[in-house]
C-alpha cells in the first residue's frame, strides 16, 4: 500500500504531521478523522512534485447541475450514498466522478456530508461546505441544496457578466494591435522599396508611417516587446502579493465608468452571499468570514474583515459598513432596516438582486458605448496606415498626368 505524508491539527489546536499507510486518501482521511486530527494536506510520499494537468476543474454549472439535482434526490427521500452514487455514475467530467466518488466513500465511512465535502476544499468551498453543515445539523438539507443551487447559478451569471464587458474590449485592442504590427511589419517594406525604386517625394504621414515601421522591424522593437511582456508579468506577479492586490483593486474601484461596474459587482456578490449564509442559519460572525473570503476584491474583502471585528465586538452591522466608505448609501440604509426588523436575509437577497440587474443594464451600456467607439479607433488608425502609404501613389500619379 502507498504511503501518505499528512499535516493538520489535533483538538487543541497543535499542529501535527507525519506519515501513515492507506489504500487512498479518503481511507487516511477517515483514519485521522478517528484520531480527531483536522487535516489540510495530504500527499503520497514520492509525488508531492508530479507535474499538474491543466483543464480537468469542475466547471461552476457543473456544480450547479450537481446541486440542483442533489436536492431534488434529497427531497424525493432517496438515501444520502445511493443519491452521490448515482450522480458520481452519470458524471461525464472524470475529476467531478472521483470527487463525488470519494465524498461518497467518506459518507460511507461514517463521516457527515460537510465533512467529506471539506476534504475537496478544491471544488466545494468554504460557503459551500459551512451552508451544508448548516442544512444537516438544522435538518434541512433539500432546501439548502436549493438555495446552495440559485445561488451558484445566480454567480455564474454575475461572472458572464464581468466577462462580457472586459472581454469585447480587450479582443478588439488585441486584434488592433496585432493588425497594426502585421502592417507596419511585413506590407509597409514592400511600399518602402516601391518608393524606392520609383524616387517618389514621400509626405510626412508617411514618412512617419516608414519611421514606426523600421523602428518595430529592428530590435529596438523587439526589446520594446520584450518590456511590455514582462511589465505585464510583473503587474501579474504583484497582484499575487497583498499589498499588489489591495492598490490594484483600489485603482480599479476608482475608475470612471469600470470602477463603478466592479462596484455593484462587489455589493451584489457580497449581499448574495452573506444573504444566502444567514438564511441558512450559519452564524453572522462566520457568514462575514466567509463572505470576505469570496468577496473578489480586497478592498470589499478589508471593509468586510474590519464590519465582522467590530460586530464580534458588540456593535452592529450597519455602522462599521458605513464607517467604511465602500458600500452605497441605499445598500446601507436598506441593511439597517433589515437589521431592526429581523429580516436581515430578505434584506440582502433583494439588494442582491437590485444590483445584479443595474450590472447587467450597466454591462450593456458600456458595450453599446464602446462598440462604435471600438469601430472609429480601428478605421481611424488602419485607415490613416493606409492612407499614407498611398499619398506619393497619388502624387506620381498627378505628376503624370500633368
Amino acid at each position: 500500500m502507498p504511503v501518505y505524508t499528512f499535516r493538520g491539527t489535533n483538538r487543541s489546536g497543535a499542529v501535527v504531521s507525519g506519515e501513515r499507510t492507506a489504500a487512498n486518501k479518503n481511507e487516511l482521511a477517515a483514519m485521522l478523522r478517528r484520531e480527531q486530527v483536522n487535516v489540510s494536506k495530504m500527499s503520497e510520499k514520492g509525488r508531492e512534485f508530479n507535474i499538474p494537468t491543466f483543464g480537468t476543474g469542475v466547471d461552476a454549472k457543473e456544480l450547479a447541475v450537481f446541486t440542483r439535482q442533489f436536492s431534488v434526490m434529497i427531497d424525493a427521500g432517496l438515501p444520502l450514498v445511493q443519491c452521490l452514487e448515482i450522480l458520481a455514475n452519470q458524471q461525464e467530467n472524470k475529476t467531478f466522478q472521483k470527487v463525488l466518488t470519494g465524498v461518497r466513500a467518506s459518507v460511507e465511512g461514517g463521516a457527515t456530508l460537510s465533512a467529506s465535502l471539506k476534504i475537496y476544499d478544491k471544488v466545494f468551498d468554504a460557503l459551500y461546505y459551512n451552508m451544508v453543515d448548516a442544512g444537516e445539523t438544522g435538518g434541512i438539507l433539500d432546501t439548502i441544496l436549493q438555495r446552495l443551487a440559485t445561488y451558484i447559478e445566480k454567480n455564474v451569471r454575475l461572472k458572464r457578466a464581468v466577462r462580457s464587458a472586459l472581454i469585447y474590449p480587450v479582443a478588439v485592442i488585441g486584434i488592433a494591435v496585432l493588425v497594426i504590427t502585421l502592417l507596419l511589419w511585413k506590407v509597409v517594406p514592400i511600399f518602402v522599396t516601391l518608393f524606392n525604386g520609383l524616387g517618389a517625394e514621400l509626405p510626412l504621414p508617411t514618412r512617419v508611417v516608414i519611421g514606426l515601421s523600421t523602428f518595430i522591424g529592428s530590435w529596438y522593437g523587439f526589446i520594446i516587446f520584450l518590456a511590455i511582456a514582462g511589465s505585464i508579468g510583473a503587474l501579474a506577479w504583484w497582484y499575487k502579493t497583498p499589498q499588489g492586490r489591495l492598490t490594484i483593486d483600489t485603482v480599479v474601484l476608482k475608475l470612471p465608468v469600470l470602477g463603478m461596474l466592479m462596484r455593484k459587482i462587489a455589493v451584489a456578490r457580497f449581499t448574495r452571499t452573506l444573504g444566502t449564509l444567514i438564511s441558512s442559519g450559519v452564524p453572522i460572525l462566520e457568514g462575514l468570514d466567509i463572505t470576505a473570503r469570496t468577496a473578489g476584491n480586497a478592498v470589499i474583502e478589508r471593509a468586510i474583515i474590519a464590519t465582522r471585528k467590530a460586530v464580534e465586538a458588540g456593535r452592529s452591522l450597519v455602522d462599521p459598513l458605513k464607517e467604511s466608505d465602500v458600500f452605497p448609501g441605499m445598500v446601507t440604509q436598506m441593511i439597517g432596516v433589515g437589521e431592526q426588523t429581523g429580516a436581515m436575509d430578505a434584506m440582502l437577497q433583494k439588494i442582491a438582486d437590485f444590483y445584479e440587474d443595474e450590472v447587467d443594464v450597466a454591462v450593456k451600456d458600456m458595450l453599446t458605448l464602446l462598440e462604435p467607439m471600438m469601430i472609429l479607433f480601428l478605421g481611424v488608425v488602419v485607415g490613416g496606415i493606409v492612407v499614407s502609404l498611398y499619398l506619393p501613389l497619388f502624387s506620381l500619379i498627378s505628376k503624370l498626368a500633368g
